[in-house]
Formats: structure tokens, sequence, C-alpha cells
């Protein structure tokens, strides 16, 4: 069973950066699909930042400028570079991976644990 694990979240004063990290492990034949959505309290979760096997990246608004996704295919894992943190960036921010785990088999999504990211004002 494909694992995403994710790291890197904490607490930090707004300004300042942070980078989140995660890893798919487990029995894995292809990741697609690779990004970061978030949650805070009492709203929807949303898709921050995602980039697909070569590299197309797309981006909510909202953190265009300040956040930056890369993934290492070699690794199986992408990362969210977040610069210039805002109090509103503070949520659960979730890994999602759309991976084959057999040659031929269904393409499915994959969603980490989550990890919180706290800026304070």
């Amino acid at each position: 069973q494909p694992r995403l694990v994710e790291s890197g979240g904490g607490l930090v004063q707004a300004g300042g950066f942070l980078r989140l990290s995660c890893v798919a492990s487990g029995s894995i034949v292809s990741i697609y699909f690779m990004g970061w959505y978030r949650q805070a309290p009492g709203k929807r979760r949303e898709l921050v930042a995602g980039i697909s096997t070569v590299g197309n990246t797309d981006y909510a608004d909202s953190v265009k400028g300040r956040f930056t996704v890369s993934r290492d295919n070699a690794k199986n894992t992408v990362y969210l570079q977040m610069n210039n943190l805002k109090a509103e960036d503070t949520a659960v921010y979730y890994c999602a991976a759309d991976l084959q785990r057999a040659r031929g088999g269904l393409t499915q999504r994959y969603w980490g644990q989550g990890t919180q990211v706290t800026v304070s004002s």
C-alpha cells in the first residue's frame, strides 16, 4: 500500500519561511501529479500548488510569487518552499499524489496525513 509522509510544518512568524517535503513510498509503479492542498478551520480543502511529471506547475492565486513547488522523481518526493508567509496561510497542509500501483492498473489519488503550518502575526 503506498504511503505519503509529509514533514517540515511548524510555527513561524509572518514574513518567515518553511519548506515542506513529502515522500511517497510502498508499492508504486508510476507517479503522475504531485501537489499540496491545505485546509484551514471552517474552510474547504483547496489546492495550493501542483506539479506534473515533467515539471508543469499550477498555483493558487493567493500564493503565486511566494510559494514554489518542485519534485525529485528519483526520490518520489515533492517539496513546497513557502516564503513571506502570512497569517492567512495557517492551515493543515496535505500532500497528494496520483499514482499507479501496477502496470496497466488504475491511477488513484493518495493523501498524506497532513502537517500543521501556523503563521503568527
